[in-house]
């Protein structure tokens, strides 16, 4: 094991153990909340969702990836690297779902009591409530090409497998593009292109009344943002972020799949997979004024029951 493994081992694992501890924490803080404290808002039900799923993905694929790069390459078998791609890839399709979620829900916020989307904010709990359960059936049924095509270290030089460091991936099986389209790449497009109309139309949104109140701003100088335009920019951060690194995660991966595969492109490509559920947490923890009250509201109970 050289000293560039260590460093990446040592990298993998800071950046799973701090990405679940940020996301494990919000999830016991709205899983407490929900059941002892004030009312939960439903945009922190999306986020409760969303820090299950980054937990998922960071586990699924952090700590394999940690582990290959220490050096212990032949820690699972078949039915292990099955488990880890379908999990891996399953909260990956959930954490994309969801974050569109996030930014659709904020965009029929924002808009007018007036607009056509007025009747759809009547109906926001069991909309989300619904999607997020199709979201789930969708991804748990899509990914099942990962079970055939996924199998334990490839220790020959079996040409048909390409080696993922710890696991590989068979590259002889039929192939049915349209398939592979409609249940794969389509929605992951569909996602990422309402997330970015969702966010061009917040920005708009917020632009707009920023204009039409500057004089407000211009004559009182203890102004301070409204607690919905923070909730719709720290949506906004989220969604930069995660067509960010989706958009550089994407293009390595088809490089790999498609071009020369080196185990450089795959750490780098695992680093970038696992950069957004790993920040995601502690942008919320900052930016959401809601997470502080529900931190000090909980702090306070547990004061009380102390004493």
């Amino acid at each position: 094991m050289t000293s560039n493994d260590i460093v990446l081992g040592v990298l993998f694992m800071f950046q799973t153990a701090f990405g679940a501890l940020g996301n494990s924490f919000l999830l016991g803080l709205y899983s407490i909340t929900f059941f002892t404290g004030p009312r939960l808002r439903l945009i922190d039900f999306l986020l409760s969702h969303l820090a299950f799923a980054n937990d998922l993905v960071l586990l699924s694929k952090g700590v394999p990836q940690t582990m290959a790069a220490f050096g212990f390459n032949n820690f699972l078998d078949d039915v292990g690297c099955k488990l880890v791609f379908y999990l891996h890839r399953v909260a990956r399709g959930l954490s994309l779902c969801t974050t569109c979620l996030l930014s659709s829900f904020q965009a029929i916020t924002l808009s007018s009591r007036s607009s056509r989307w007025a009747n759809l904010k009547a109906r926001d709990p069991k909309s989300i409530v619904s999607f997020s359960f199709l979201c789930w059936t969708f991804h748990l049924v899509a990914y099942y090409l990962t079970l055939l095509n996924v199998n334990g270290p490839n220790r020959t030089k079996n040409i048909t497998e390409r080696n993922f460091i710890y696991c590989s991936l068979k590259t002889d099986v039929p192939f049915n593009a349209t398939l592979y389209i409609f249940t794969i790449c389509l929605p992951d497009v569909l996602c990422v292109a309402i997330m970015i109309g969702t966010s061009g139309y917040m920005v708009f949104v917020l632009y707009r009344h920023h204009q039409s109140v500057m004089y407000i701003h211009r004559n009182n100088l203890t102004h301070t943002s409204s607690p919905e335009t923070k909730a719709t920019q720290t949506i906004l951060l989220l969604v930069s972020m995660f067509v960010s690194f989706y958009s550089l995660n994407a293009i390595l991966t088809l490089h790999i799949y498609l071009g020369k595969l080196t185990f450089w492109l795959v750490h780098i490509s695992a680093f970038l997979a696992a950069c957004f559920p790993a920040c995601s947490p502690f942008v919320l923890i900052v930016n959401d004024s809601e997470v502080l009250k529900y931190s000090l509201t909980l702090w306070e109970k547990i004061k009380l029951l102390v004493t």
